[in-house]
């Protein structure tokens, strides 16, 4: 081939090259673009859709505690709406490190949700390796409902205020027992509190769960209970349970005529309760949102309202964004505290 055919050659082999490029530069965008839009709309879809199937929400504690009743009220308003039905199914064990594990490690199509309370944020604190991040392997929903705690008394033990409480506690250091529904729970963590800025020396006894923290305290077993104001309603009206004082700075609704903690001697001292929804790590954001919606709707449901109200709970919801920045402030707030208390995180 001479010089001047193989100089036309190469040029008809570069303007063949550009003319390829110019094409697959004019169909790139568009195809991009229409590859974005179906993505983006089969997430909206699958959002939309949801749910199509049963959707279970896992609770990490015990049947009959206060996270089994929430639970169990708004999930009962949510297949109403939903036409499908929402599962409550209780995975309790370690603090409900078992539940939370086994939310953490589902698919995160929203099919399988946790209901969580303050205890999942004092975990980290008390426990030096979790089987999961706290943060990272759990989208927030929305919260779901906040309440007081309230200090008890079993009859057995005769004590019917504080003020006879820390005179007890005096006189009988480390003997004065109070049960909580386990390591690391709302109730647990007011009594290490309690016994820091009280000064109390007091015996803490771990049940599996509120209801058995409950019935172990009317039977006798415990002088003292420290749990949310709900589970105690109907043991106070039976008079099975002698309410000496709530955790909050306000008297609760329920029990007009029990005073704080604050009112009773202890200055300042405030611990609230609240509960929440997570979903598994990295759910898309649509559906996050569809559910924190409907989650929304159910709780301000005014059937759900009454009956959560009754029970001492008061319906608050939150945007995702809003929960995420409680579950961090909640994780800074308790490892500080714990900390300052000398509690050292052990192996679980």
């Amino acid at each position: 081939m001479g010089k001047q055919q193989r100089r036309r050659s190469s040029k008809q082999n570069f303007k063949n090259r550009w003319e390829t490029t110019m094409f697959f530069s004019r169909i790139a965008a568009p195809l991009a673009a229409a590859a974005t839009f179906a993505i983006a709309g089969t997430s909206c879809a699958h959002a939309g859709d949801f749910p199509d199937k049963p959707v279970r929400i896992i609770v990490p504690s015990t049947a009959g505690g206060a996270l089994d009743f929430l639970a169990r009220v708004v999930g009962a308003k949510l297949s109403q709406q939903w036409g499908q039905a929402v599962v409550v199914e209780n995975r309790p064990g370690a603090g409900g490190i078992v539940g939370s594990q086994f939310v953490a490690q589902s698919a995160p199509d929203g099919q399988t949700l946790l209901i969580v309370a303050t205890g999942y944020t004092v975990n980290p604190s008390i426990y030096a390796k979790l089987p999961y991040d706290t943060v990272k392997d759990f989208t927030p929903i929305t919260l779901l409902a906040e309440t007081s705690h309230v200090l008890a008394a079993s009859p057995q033990s005769k004590i019917t205020s504080v003020a006879q409480l820390l005179k007890e506690v005096g006189e009988k250091p480390g003997r004065i027992t109070y049960a909580v529904s386990g390591i690391g729970t709302g109730g647990w963590l007011t009594g290490e509190l309690m016994k820091k800025d009280g000064k109390l020396n007091m015996l803490a006894i771990p049940y599996k769960g509120s209801g058995a923290a409950t019935s172990g305290v009317v039977a006798g077993q415990t002088d003292l209970l420290i749990t949310d104001v709900g589970p105690v309603l109907p043991f106070a009206q039976s008079k099975q349970l002698q309410p000496l004082a709530v955790t909050g700075l306000k008297r609760s609704a329920q029990l007009p005529d029990v005073p704080t903690l604050d009112e009773s001697g202890m200055k300042g001292f405030e611990v609230g309760a609240w509960a929440g929804i997570l979903g598994p790590g990295n759910m898309p954001p649509a559906l996050v949102q569809k559910i924190q919606h409907d989650f929304a709707e159910a709780a301000n449901a005014p059937d759900v309202k009454e009956k959560l109200t009754a029970q001492g709970y008061d319906p608050v919801v939150s945007s995702p964004e809003e929960f995420r920045k409680v579950v961090t402030d909640e994780l800074n707030k308790w490892g500080e505290l714990m900390r300052d208390a000398g509690i050292k995180p052990t192996e679980k």
